[in-house]
């Protein structure tokens, strides 16, 4: 399996944790280059992974409106009114 495909297969959770470990490691600077160029090159990758996966769920909790004058527009699911 791809580096690609793995981080793909991971839940947000997942992704997030993964980063913040990167993220950690990368700061401690006791890392060598060539291992600080790949975890940040996997970062980057979760990074893109769960500002994806958070803009799905946004729209998951949002509702299409349409006026009377046809155009449409979002709205957010909380702001329904039943």
């Amino acid at each position: 399996m791809t580096e690609e495909q793995n981080i793909k297969d991971l839940s947000f959770e997942e992704a997030l944790m993964q980063l913040e470990n990167l993220v950690r490691e990368l700061e401690s600077g006791r890392i060598k280059l060539d291992d600080a160029v790949a975890a940040y090159e996997r970062a980057v990758n979760l990074k893109k992974l769960c500002e994806a996966k958070l803009k799905a769920a946004q729209l998951k909790i949002e509702k299409i409106e349409i006026s009377p004058e046809g155009e449409m527009k979002l709205s957010e699911l909380d702001k329904i009114e039943e």
